[in-house]
C-alpha cells in the first residue's frame, strides 16, 4: 500500500530534489566560464509587461473602446469581443515570448514545446483527467456552474458560433501554458531550481483574480501541479490538454445542461 508521504515524495519532493539538482550543475558550469544568468532580469521585465499589457489592452472592453462600431454589431459584435480577447492572449502569451526567445537564440523546444517523450507520459494526463472529470460532471449540475459556462453566451447559436469559440478557447490555454510553464519555468529553472515553480505560480494566480476566490486558490496548486508535471516531463504538453479537455468538458456539459447544442431548439437568444 502506498502512504501519503510515499506518493508526497514520488510527485513532488523526488522531482524537486532532481531539478534542483540539475540546476546546480548548469549554474556550476555557467559560473565556470565567468557568465552571469541574466534571464531572471529580462524574463521577469516581459512577464511583468505582459502581464500590464493583458490588464489593460487584452480584455473585451478594451475593444469595445477602440472598436465601438464592430462591437455593437447585433449579429456578431460579441464573438469579435471575443475574438479580440483570445488573439491578445496569442500575442502576449505566446507570440512576444516566442519572439524574444528565437531572437536571445534558445530554442523553442528547450521552452516545453517538444513532443518527444509526450507518448510516454500519456498517463499523466489521462489520470488527471479522469481524476478530475467526475468533479467537472457534479460541479456542472449547479446553477453557479451553468450560470458561467460558456462565457460565450450565444454558443449555442449556432454550430459556426460553437466551433469559433472553442477554437479560440483552446489557443489561449495553449499561449498561456507556454508563457508561464514553458518560456517563464523553463528560463528561471537554472538560476531557481525548482522553486522556479514558486514564481511562476505568483503572476499566474493573479491572471484570475476577477474569478471566484475559490477558482483564484485553486490557481496556485494547480499551477504548482502543472509546473512540476512540465519539468518532469520537459514539455508543456500534457498541461495544455489538461487545461483544453477540462475547458471544452466545462462548456459541454454547461450547454447539454441549459441551452443544449445548436440545432436541437432549446436556444434562445
Amino acid at each position: 500500500m502506498i502512504t501519503l508521504g510515499a506518493l508526497w515524495r514520488k510527485l513532488f519532493a523526488d522531482p524537486w530534489r532532481a531539478i534542483d539538482e540539475e540546476a546546480a550543475r548548469e549554474r556550476a558550469e555557467l559560473a565556470a566560464t565567468g557568465a552571469i544568468d541574466r534571464r531572471p532580469l529580462w524574463v521577469l521585465i516581459v512577464v511583468a509587461l505582459v502581464m500590464v499589457f493583458q490588464e489593460y489592452w487584452g480584455d473585451r472592453n478594451a475593444f469595445d473602446r477602440l472598436f465601438p462600431t464592430l462591437a455593437d454589431r447585433p449579429r456578431w459584435g460579441t464573438l469579435y469581443e471575443f475574438s479580440w480577447w483570445s488573439g491578445a492572449k496569442l500575442v502576449g502569451y505566446l507570440i512576444v515570448p516566442a519572439v524574444i526567445v528565437n531572437r536571445v537564440g534558445i530554442r523553442l523546444s528547450d521552452c516545453g514545446l517538444s513532443f518527444a517523450g509526450l507518448r510516454k507520459h500519456a498517463w499523466i494526463y489521462l489520470s488527471l483527467f479522469g481524476a478530475i472529470a467526475p468533479v467537472i460532471f457534479l460541479a456542472s449540475r449547479t446553477e453557479a456552474f451553468q450560470a458561467t459556462y460558456p462565457f460565450y453566451k450565444l454558443a449555442a447559436r449556432s454550430w459556426t458560433d460553437l466551433l469559433a469559440w472553442e477554437a479560440m478557447y483552446a489557443s489561449t490555454f495553449f499561449a498561456l501554458e507556454f508563457f508561464f510553464r514553458g518560456f517563464m519555468l523553463f528560463l528561471l529553472r537554472r538560476a531557481f531550481g525548482a522553486n522556479a515553480i514558486f514564481v511562476m505560480i505568483v503572476p499566474y494566480c493573479m491572471i484570475h483574480f476577477h474569478k471566484p476566490v475559490p477558482e483564484v486558490v485553486g490557481a496556485i496548486f494547480a499551477g504548482i501541479i502543472l509546473g512540476t508535471l512540465a519539468l518532469r516531463t520537459r514539455s508543456i504538453w500534457c498541461g495544455v490538454l489538461i487545461h483544453i479537455s477540462v475547458a471544452w468538458s466545462m462548456d459541454l456539459l454547461a450547454l447539454w445542461h441549459t441551452t443544449g447544442f445548436p440545432g436541437d431548439g432549446r436556444f434562445i437568444g
